[in-house]
């Protein structure tokens, strides 16, 4: 555990996006050179920046930064919805704080893999195939059974 100058515990604080477009959602395979889960599938985020004093939005500024730089989709004036958040131990050992948002993905955005470094693929699954596949983990099964709660109760 890393402690700040003032005695506090510091955290890596990561976002994560699960982008839909009817019923289907858009997730990557990470690639197999990433840290954290490589090879399996994933919403798209990363890590927040350090952006100076006093950033409101600064999760969504993430967010969008990540999708930009991921699936080169630019998110500019869409509406983010809070999913949930998490803490868990990254595989190389860092403690991270996990922010997940979903929202409609513009139809007119083709996502591609932006990052090959980062990203391997991207696919458009329905909820159900997402959770049959076997790439996918449990805590991104818990990800996407969230976000579509979100999205039916904001179309309620």
């Amino acid at each position: 555990m890393v402690i700040t100058p003032g005695g506090r515990a510091a955290y890596v604080v990561v976002v994560e996006a699960f982008l839909h477009r009817g019923e289907k959602w858009l997730l990557i395979r990470r690639s197999l050179t990433e840290a954290h889960g490589p090879g399996t599938l994933s919403g798209i985020g990363g890590k927040v920046e350090y952006a100076g004093a006093d950033v409101p939005g600064v999760l969504e500024d993430a967010l969008r930064r990540e999708v930009l730089e991921e699936v080169g989709v630019d998110l500019t004036g869409v509406r983010f919805h809070y999913v949930g958040s998490s803490f868990f131990t990254s595989d190389d050992g860092d403690p991270m704080i996990s922010a997940e948002f979903t929202a409609s993905l513009p139809a007119d955005a083709e996502p591609y893999p932006a990052a090959p470094d980062e990203v391997d693929a991207v696919f458009w699954l329905t909820l159900d195939e997402a959770l049959a596949n076997p790439d996918c983990p449990p805590w991104i099964r818990r990800s996407l059974r969230d976000s579509a709660a979100v999205v039916a109760a904001a179309d309620a």
